[in-house]
């Protein structure tokens, strides 16, 4: 977020260099308007989760070593171990994805209040720094969550080996599904979504990047130019 700063720090002293931001950035002080406050409020609840995830998923150390004494050897104590291990870990997992969809949600109103208007980009950045800095705070959480998994492989492993798991509970006979610990309340198309989401190198960043496309899809009478040149400004952040 502190590269935000870099917008003041451009020199326009030739005609081809960058247009120089001229904008005082208080963001210590910033406070929501008025007419911003619900947005604001909104955006600060979903964002109180998110150092806890961004700890949690650095902490993330995942099952491999059950996961492959299970496989390895498949008896009855390995392979509960592996799953008593794993669940957990799906929890965590489905806490993560939970909140991306509530990142998904707030992204079109934030946008919505930064694009909106015949302000510019740099007016918009200039007089509401604090939707301003909590944008800035959603690209710098985006970009930290797809940091940490890129780094954690064990997060696909950990889910695959889980869905393989519950899928062979449903095709076995009750005692030996009873034997076992309850999984999570995942169904199975939550579990397929949170494949998905998973399988990509950066979900977040493809969640950003689909909210911002469904907001201008949805909002035609926003010109897409006010939207494209507020987050250009904003990638410089």
């Amino acid at each position: 977020m502190g590269k935000l700063l870099s917008l003041l720090a451009r020199d326009d002293s030739n005609c081809c260099s960058p247009q120089k931001y001229d904008v005082f950035l208080d963001f210590e002080n910033a406070q929501p308007t008025e007419s911003e406050k619900d947005v604001y409020e909104e955006v600060e609840k979903v964002m109180l989760s998110a150092e806890n995830i961004l700890e949690e998923l650095g902490m993330y150390k995942g099952a491999g070593r059950e996961i492959r004494e299970a496989i390895t050897t498949p008896n009855e104590d390995h392979v509960r171990r592996a799953w008593v291990t794993v669940l957990p870990l799906v929890t965590k997992l489905k806490s993560f994805y939970d909140f991306s969809l509530e990142l998904e949600a707030i992204v079109p109103k934030i946008l919505g209040e930064l694009c909106s208007g015949a302000m510019t980009p740099t007016q918009h950045l200039e007089t509401q720094q604090a939707l301003v800095k909590q944008f800035a705070e959603i690209l710098e959480f985006v970009l930290k969550f797809d940091e940490y998994k890129m780094k954690t492989p064990a997060i696909q492993n950990d889910f695959s080996y889980y869905r393989r798991t519950v899928n062979r509970m449903r095709m076995c006979s009750r005692d030996q599904e009873d034997s076992m610990p309850s999984a999570p309340d995942v169904s199975v198309e939550v579990a397929n979504r949170m494949s998905l989401f998973y399988a990509h190198a950066t979900p977040m960043l493809k969640v950003l990047s689909e909210a911002t496309s469904r907001f201008v899809q949805e909002n035609s009478e926003i010109p897409i130019e006010n939207t494209t040149e507020t987050l250009s400004t904003m990638a410089k952040v």
